[in-house]
């Protein structure tokens, strides 16, 4: 059982108290699932978080805010039972994420079925050229009567293949770089948009590649002001970065307890391994990294939750720090678990393929040390 006591941190209120133990309750009955047809057990986990409630968390009313620290604690510990129920809470968010913040009442109607777990979401910012460098993108939307028309590629799109609508970002011209994007709303059924690749990874997530050619698009498939789009991206960011140390963190905590589990149980010189002070020592390392990541994480999400317009600074420390620890703290758990943690099927081999990508997306490693930098910076 994964220690609970950061439960009663002043971050917290009796509502995520209770939410924690809703949760774990949920993931006794659901978790873990079948991975061997990743878009069949994705579809059927959103279905599943949708009816059970928890999606209902992935997006806000209209006039209200999202409930960062709630999102948190369910990836943290969705992610502690099984990595694929958190990406496809994650993606319910992120994908709908703008729609949450900026959407218009005919565009909040499609997270009545996100949150229902009736659709499913998916963000596409990323492309072949532009990944951390969300300036830099290419897609472009020129407008064409009352509507747009986008041409472009969008790469790495989680949900991708699966997903029955997709965020998108494209240039609309109103300025150079940063100030002339835009987002998009789009169905997945939309004619000019091709799922060009599906893409494989080491740990099986459903991923894309998308095409857009000479792909019409409505004037109300513009999710806030035209050229608002960089900012609308980070906003929604801003929000669901701190979420991603909070996966780390759920990951690190299975591997702790998996560790503390091996220590105990395995013996070595005639004594449980837990009775050598080294073994003893990267314990206590692992230890410390969970805690510390938990405090950065909820720092992030309190901040968010009480009221901060931006919590750059605050999301990027969470984010690099529980992604950058999480990596340690399972490299040490296989290590703990000799050949067997490098055995296919062994809980902490799936962690270690699980992890990787989180130093990565939304924002890789070093570049979060930029922002932070430049936050301190005061640039």
């Amino acid at each position: 059982m994964a220690d609970t006591s950061f439960l009663s941190w002043p971050f917290f209120e009796d509502r995520h108290r209770e939410l924690a133990g809703v949760l774990e309750d949920w993931c006794g009955e659901f978790l873990p699932v079948d991975h061997s047809d990743v878009d069949e057990a994705c579809r059927a986990l959103v279905r599943a978080l949708g009816d059970g409630g928890l999606l209902a968390l992935s997006g806000a009313d209209d006039g209200e805010t999202l409930d960062v620290r709630s999102l948190c604690l369910i990836r943290e510990t969705l992610a502690r039972h099984d990595g694929l129920a958190d990406f496809a809470f994650a993606m319910q968010g992120l994908g709908m994420g703008a729609v949450s913040l900026f959407g218009t009442p005919e565009q909040r109607e499609w997270l009545t079925r996100t949150r229902a777990g009736t659709a499913i979401s998916a963000f596409a910012l990323t492309e072949p050229a532009s990944g951390s460098d969300v300036a830099n993108i290419t897609t472009h939307a020129r407008r064409d009567g009352d509507g747009f028309v986008l041409n472009g590629e969008k790469t790495w799109i989680s949900n991708g293949g699966i997903a029955d609508l997709y965020t998108v970002f494209a240039r609309t011209g109103e300025g150079e770089g940063a100030k002339g994007l835009s987002a998009f709303l789009v169905p997945a059924d939309t004619p000019g948009l091709e799922i060009a690749e599906r893409l494989e990874v080491i740990a099986p997530h459903p991923l894309a590649r998308l095409k857009f050619t000479e792909m019409r698009l409505p004037a109300d498939a513009l999710i806030g002001a035209p050229g608002a789009g960089f900012r609308i991206a980070m906003s929604v960011l801003d929000i669901f970065r701190a979420t991603v140390g909070a996966a780390a963190l759920g990951f690190a905590r299975r591997a702790f307890d998996e560790s503390l589990k091996r220590a105990r149980e395995r013996e070595l010189f005639g004594a449980p391994l837990s009775e050598l002070q080294m073994v003893q020592g990267h314990l206590a390392d692992m230890a410390l990294g969970v805690d510390a990541s938990a405090l950065l994480i909820y720092r992030a999400a309190w901040a968010k939750d009480m009221g901060a317009s931006r919590v750059t600074r605050e999301a990027s420390m969470a984010k690099l720090h529980a992604t950058e620890t999480a990596q340690q703290i399972i490299d040490q758990a296989v290590q703990l678990h000799g050949g067997d943690g490098v055995r296919k099927g062994c809980i902490v081999e799936s962690l270690y393929r699980e992890i990787r990508a989180l130093r990565i997306y939304e924002g890789a490693t070093d570049v979060q040390k930029i922002v932070i930098a430049r936050q301190a910076l005061g640039s």
